[in-house]
Order: C-alpha cells, then structure tokens, then sequence
C-alpha cells in the first residue's frame, strides 16, 4: 500500500464526502475502467460512505470487483485499511 496507482483514491477526513464521489465520477469520465478506494484508520467509514452514495447514484452503472480489508504496521503501530475496487458498467 506504499506506492499510489494512477486509478487509486485515498480518501482523508479533509475532504467532504462529495467531492470524493466526483472525484470518482471524474475518473471514470477520464476512461478509468477501475477505480481504487482506500481508507486507512478513521477513514474507513468514509470510504464506504463514498461507495453507498455513488451505488445510489450510480445504480447498475458501477460494480463491485473486489474488497480487501486488513492492516499493515506504521511507525510501530497498527493500522487498519480498506480497499474498495469498483468497476464501471456500461
């Protein structure tokens, strides 16, 4: 989880909700056919709030591909992360 791919979002608490799902719709309009959520720590709620508010509007046009949760070790500490894969369907 060190390096950032071209289709990957980290999402932070310093941004709004919303600007996160553009970001996303943003990508997809760029020809992204895969889009990468990741939320590390307080972060992970807003990854998936990310996600419910583009399946609502979004509906069948987005797909789920893949969910991965786990933790990697930071500065001796613990963290937890989830990465979110979400596919476009036209």
């Amino acid at each position: 989880m060190t390096t950032k791919k071209p289709n990957e979002i980290l999402i932070s608490r310093a941004k709004r909700t919303e600007d996160y799902v553009l970001d996303v719709i943003v990508m997809f309009n760029q020809g992204y056919d895969e889009v990468e959520l990741k939320g590390v720590g307080n972060s992970i709620y807003k990854a998936v709030e990310v996600y419910n508010l583009l399946k609502d509007r979004l509906g069948d046009g987005i797909k789920l591909e893949k969910t991965d949760i786990g933790s990697e070790v930071k500065d001796r500490r613990r963290i937890s992360y989830i990465s979110i894969r979400l596919k476009r369907v036209y």
